[in-house]
């Protein structure tokens, strides 16, 4: 898998951080949203990452979805320990050798020497006020995937703390804490910013720009480069392509690969046809996919996906409204109950296909849904229809 800098785009997004900006709230919180598999956090290590340590920053990276079942707030005390425990190192054999039990780190946090490398009765802001201390150097902290913090208590209260950080180490004109808080899904993160109780209430959710023509152009001459009689590459085409493929460089450059191969059997073909041709069958698959997901539900389990397709953010899965919804789609009344039950049964399918903050707020898990129900919607084919007719499984509620 090749990669593709994107040093403009990360050096823009720094000066932001920085507060270098005339507009802008970045300073005080970076909130970028992607869908998945399109190359978010490759950017953000491969490009983002860099950049801020080039400009003089420590930086500490965390993806949450490195291990969904740890409560957030370890993963990130973790992360933060890992980048502390090697600048403390020093300043714990210096005390040592003064025979000092402990080290003021900023002029006012002591820290056990014995203790040095652990979070043992830090918390997470005194850990980051140590690490700016030691390291004389503002800190950036990328967390991956940050929507996961909102599904338990603890990861919220871990947001919270993490503004209380910001909130203690920034000053006006001066930036020593940058927040970068990335998500797969903007409808999840925007629970981060939207509402008074949301711990950065107040910032702005950010779509990162997919890879685009720069991206097809880099490709194109890397072909030309292994392949010189295959050109000139057909550009629009490629696009397209990596447009069907919605803009994820992994299932393109496989289908690129398949298509360059001495075995793909191309007969009277040029490749990039071979592409296009691929990027269809797998648009094809994957809405059958969802299609065949939402034809396997139960009426109100089918009637409640509906509506939280339809309502996104504005969902309430319990109201008047969306009680007459279901009625109205499933054919049958169904009581707060019964709905619930949907829900959960929503979320507890694998590969699931809801997902709930711990404040009870409700969203489809994979945002590719959405487009899908859009798509259908517009083209006048939503709902699915199942070829073989409705069947009644036992124990529907409709059957009631």
């Amino acid at each position: 898998m090749i990669h593709f800098p994107r040093k403009v785009l990360a050096d823009e997004l720094v000066a932001a951080l920085r507060g270098q900006t005339v507009f802008g709230d970045a300073q005080n919180g970076l909130f970028l949203a992607a869908p998945r598999r399109t190359g978010k956090s490759t950017f953000l290590q491969a490009d983002l990452q860099p950049a801020l340590e080039a400009a003089g920053a420590v930086v500490v990276y965390v993806d949450l979805w490195a291990d969904p079942r740890r409560d957030p707030g370890a993963l990130i005390a973790d992360a933060v320990a890992r980048v502390l425990a090697p600048r403390l190192g020093v300043v714990s054999r210096a005390a040592r050798a003064a025979g000092v039990d402990s080290v003021t780190i900023a002029g006012a946090l002591k820290i056990d020497v014995s203790k040095i490398g652990r979070i043992d009765g830090v918390t997470l802001a005194d850990a980051l006020r140590a690490l700016h201390g030691v390291a004389k150097a503002p800190v950036a902290l990328i967390v991956d995937e940050a929507q996961h913090a909102l599904t338990s208590e603890a990861g919220e209260a871990t947001m919270a703390s993490l503004k209380s950080a910001r909130d203690q180490l920034n000053r006006p004109g001066q930036v020593n804490l940058m927040l970068v808080m990335s998500g797969s899904d903007r409808d999840k993160l925007l629970r981060l910013v939207n509402t008074n109780g949301a711990p950065f209430y107040g910032s702005q959710i950010t779509r990162m720009p997919p890879l685009g023509p720069d991206f097809i152009d880099h490709v194109a001459q890397l072909v030309v480069s292994q392949r010189p009689g295959l050109a000139p590459v057909d550009t629009h085409s490629l696009m397209q392509s990596f447009e069907s493929f919605g803009h994820r460089p992994q299932f393109f450059m496989e289908a690129l690969g398949q298509a360059l191969s001495p075995l793909s059997g191309l007969q009277g073909v040029r490749f990039e046809q071979a592409v296009l041709d691929a990027a269809h069958r797998r648009q094809r698959d994957d809405e059958a996919q969802m299609a065949s997901e939402y034809l396997a539900l139960r009426p109100l389990e089918r009637a409640v996906l509906w509506r939280l397709l339809e309502q996104g953010p504005r969902f309430r899965p319990y109201d008047a409204e969306a009680l007459h919804f279901y009625r109205e789609k499933a054919a049958s009344k169904f009581t707060v109950q019964q709905a619930q039950r949907a829900l959960e049964s929503l979320r507890q399918r694998t590969p699931a296909l809801v997902w709930k903050s711990a404040r009870g707020e409700y969203a489809v898990d994979d945002a590719a849904m959405h487009r899908w129900f859009e798509q259908s919607t517009q083209a006048g084919k939503w709902p699915p229809e199942d070829p073989q007719g409705e069947l009644l499984l036992p124990g529907d509620e409709s059957a009631a």
